[in-house]
């Protein structure tokens, strides 16, 4: 999934899913209903060594589905586009919307910056940029895809 921000995540998907949501706030625990059965799934998968953090891809989840329905207008569906990664492991997870405008800012802010704690809005897209091994936006035929990337972790080995 190129993007105008950085590159894609490497590998081929092990498995991928597109799904409509309702371009409402009933679309959030939509989502993170999604995202938490996917990764369950890959967690009972015997041959997945490396997962990423399903809490972890919750809550960005949410974060970029809460954004496409704040900052977007009505006109169709917000799209989720999950992909788990075979190779090095991990998932990309990736929000459509029918909005062209940019995100706002998924670049890595100025490092001496200093994040107002009063500030209402503007930390999602920070939580993203700090709990993402990748992220970015890229233009889509229908407005554009803002997306995330986890690492796989490894399976916690038992002791025999």
């Amino acid at each position: 999934m190129p993007d105008a921000t950085g590159p894609a995540a490497n590998g081929p998907p092990a498995a991928a899913w597109r799904v409509q949501l309702p371009h409402t706030t009933a679309a959030v625990p939509i989502a993170r209903a999604l995202i938490r059965t996917a990764l369950t799934d890959l967690d009972l998968a015997p041959e997945a060594a490396d997962r990423p953090d399903r809490d972890t891809a919750e809550l960005l989840t949410a974060e970029l589905v809460a954004n496409a329905v704040e900052h977007t207008a009505g006109r169709g569906p917000i799209e989720l586009v999950v992909e788990l990664l075979a190779t090095p492991g991990g998932c990309q997870i990736e929000v459509h919307d029918s909005e062209p405008a940019r995100p706002g800012e998924l670049v890595c802010p100025d490092p001496g910056a200093e994040v107002d704690p009063w500030q209402e809005h503007g930390r999602g897209l920070l939580l993203i940029r700090a709990l993402s091994s990748d992220c970015g936006h890229r233009p889509t035929a229908q407005g554009k895809a803002v997306w995330f990337t986890l690492p796989g972790i490894p399976a916690q080995r038992t002791r025999s």
